[in-house]
């Protein structure tokens, strides 16, 4: 790495850092820190939400999922901008109405305590999963731009970047950080999409080059042994793997889709975004200004995915290639598929360019973890802590409580993250989002569109159940999505609910 690509580097670093001390200043109270007072504009409403929503899975994730499943890798950023586009169109004015900060009030509201309470713990959980991701990738680029950097130095610097993003300034720092994050992101990424586009002879040169290095040759057959991908035996398996949106079978893409918009909906800090602006209208100008922004930024991706993968292979490829006896390609070697993206830039671009493309995707991470954290620590200070502990309920205690939560937080996942094993970050993401929404889509919805008309212990049933068939699927491996199975149950004891309505008082 040269001299110029570490100033890239330093220098996005150091102006996101800025924004977010700069915005710590507008912050007085708990409100400020919470919603931004209420002051947002269009502008900061998608800074706040596509900083927190567009994170590791959409750039590092989508781009290793494209290595190995090409066009299928689209739907984390599809799903997202759907999922925004529905919120706009369809919840942003109830949330706002509703008078409360947070989506476990809207249900408790009309449930009750307890209900809100485990929601709470299951919601959390949820969201802690994606931070953990967005720690894991932040590492990851830490470790790859700094070789020589121990892996808990990398933590321990990930967690104090994340920490200056969003404890100084809450939702302002997040608003704020996130116009800065999208614009740098879009330079970013439509640059790298127009050098592939070019370097490759448009799509057509693309899908030869693919065809090329892995249709039925020796590479193409060691697949499975190397990814855990079915093997690519001739050169027709190159379009139904690479150019097709449900290469990973209907039911899976599907879902996944289905998980995004959903968790889109379920997830406190893209409601906190709604609640931050001046009016309904901003809040709807903001989320629909995400909703069409965030798609291109996962075609891009998935360009640099393909493109990566018709120039390189892993060094899993390598080793089951010198296995089975067969030579190995003459060919830069990844240590891991986490890796695409940032080696795309070292390897492609010029070195003070490279180094703000990196430095986009930190604080791409960064952003993703630090807003995500922040939406956790409000469902836990306003939805337990103050349940548990009445002092909170002055502005300073309640201020410092979210604070604190954020940084215990996201040191947690820097400890998670040494331990746990490196895999997809988009698993991770799917796997969170299912939870959210499993959790809280379909008891928010009849919160804010059935009152009165079902009873609690219904929905209950549906909070607990719901999350623990998504996890039962996905851990036993159970035939079917998670997702759906999780939403069925959920669904389910929330319709019969309407079968038995509360007793009229």
């Amino acid at each position: 790495m040269t001299g110029l690509t570490v100033a890239g580097i330093v220098l996005v670093l150091a102006l996101i850092i800025g924004v977010g001390l700069y915005s710590g200043r507008k912050v007085k109270n708990a409100k400020d820190f919470l919603t931004g007072g209420g002051k947002a504009g269009p502008g900061l409403v998608c800074g706040a939400l596509m900083g927190s929503l567009v994170s590791s899975q959409s750039t590092l994730g989508s781009v290793q999922l494209a290595f190995h499943y090409g066009l299928a890798a689209w739907w984390f950023t599809l799903g997202s901008g759907l999922g925004c586009l529905l919120m706009a169109l369809g919840y942003a004015r109830a949330l706002r109405n509703s008078g409360c900060v947070t989506e476990l009030q809207i249900i408790s509201g009309e449930y009750g305590g307890t209900v809100e309470s485990i929601g709470s713990v299951l919601s959390a959980t949820g969201i802690f999963i994606t931070v953990l991701s967005q720690v894991m990738g932040c590492i990851g680029l830490f470790t790859l731009m700094f070789p020589s950097l121990p892996l808990s130095a990398a933590a321990a610097l990930a967690v104090l970047v994340m920490c200056c993003y969003v404890v100084f300034g809450g939702a302002w720092g997040a608003g704020m950080g996130g116009v800065v994050k999208v614009v740098l992101l879009y330079l970013s990424l439509m640059g790298g999409m127009v050098l592939v586009l070019r370097s490759e002879g448009g799509l057509d040169g693309l899908t030869a080059a693919l065809s090329s290095l892995l249709g039925g040759t020796p590479l193409g057959l060691v697949q499975q042994a190397a990814n855990n991908v079915p093997n690519l035996t001739g050169a027709a398996d190159i379009p139904r793997r690479f150019m097709n949106l449900t290469a990973r079978g209907t039911m899976k893409d599907l879902g996944s889709c289905v998980s995004l918009l959903l968790g889109v909906l379920s997830t406190q800090t893209y409601a906190q975004a709604v609640w931050s602006a001046r009016t309904d209208a901003d809040a709807r100008k903001g989320v629909l200004m995400s909703a069409f922004l965030i798609p291109p930024l996962g075609i891009a991706g998935v360009l640099m995915g393909l493109s990566m993968r018709a120039h390189y292979i892993t060094a899993a490829e390598a080793a089951a290639l010198a296995a089975a006896g067969q030579a190995v390609p003459d060919l830069p070697v990844l240590a891991s598929t986490l890796h695409v993206m940032p080696v795309f830039a070292l390897d492609h671009l010029p070195p003070l360019l490279a180094g703000v493309v990196l430095g986009t995707l930190l604080v791409t991470v960064i952003g993703g973890g630090a807003g995500l954290s922040l939406g956790m620590a409000t469902i836990l200070v306003k939805d337990i802590y103050k349940r548990l502990w009445p002092r909170l309920c002055t502005p300073a205690g309640e201020l410092l409580a979210t604070r604190l939560t954020i940084a215990v937080a996201l040191i947690a996942a820097a400890a998670l993250s040494i331990v746990v094993p490196n895999k997809t970050l988009n698993d991770f993401g799917f796997l969170s989002m299912a939870l959210r929404g499993a959790v809280i889509f379909a008891p928010m919805t009849c919160a804010l569109a059935l009152k009165g008309r079902i009873r609690s212990g219904f929905v209950l049933a549906a909070i607990v159940l719901a999350p623990a068939a998504v996890a039962a699927g996905h851990f036993l491996k159970l035939p079917g999505d998670p997702l759906l199975t999780g939403m069925g149950v959920s669904v389910g004891g929330c319709l019969l609910g309407l079968l038995f309505p509360p007793r009229k008082r």
